[in-house]
């Protein structure tokens, strides 16, 4: 039990687990600004350039069926501030992916430092300046 612990633990504080963490603790706040920009300054100003319409109200109210005495609502206005909610955060996510992209070449495309020879290769150098100098002691 003690070794399934300790998986557990060191699986947990590899970085990619607690940067997923961060994000998503970070998303989830993020997606509440969004969702209350939309609903309480976007959707506002949109209903008052359409007629003053509250998105929130606007619903459709279906006739019950089968003898149900029970209505179902469609909240249109929900469900339209919604789709703005997601197109806003997705831009946002298009906006943070471009940039990090964007960085990411920068760093590509600086030169690679060039790699230090292996050890074959400066033995077989050492070898090589050997055989010129044995080559340039003896006589044609």
């Amino acid at each position: 039990m003690k070794k399934f612990f300790a998986e557990f633990k060191a699986f947990a504080m590899r970085g990619n687990v607690m940067d997923l963490a961060v994000g998503i603790i970070i998303g989830g706040a993020f997606s509440t600004i969004t969702a209350s920009l939309i609903a309480d300054v976007i959707m506002p100003i949109v209903g008052m350039f359409i007629g003053g319409i509250d998105f929130k109200e606007m619903a459709f109210v279906l006739p019950p069926l089968f003898g149900s005495e029970e209505q179902i609502i469609l909240n249109i206005g929900l469900f339209i501030q919604t789709i703005i909610n997601f197109i806003v955060l997705a831009f946002v996510v298009f906006c943070l992916v471009k940039g990090m992209n964007k960085l990411r070449k920068k760093d590509a495309s600086a030169p690679a430092p060039k790699p230090e020879p292996s050890k074959e290769e400066i033995l077989l150098g050492d070898i090589k300046a050997l055989l010129e100098k044995i080559s340039e002691k003896q006589p044609d």
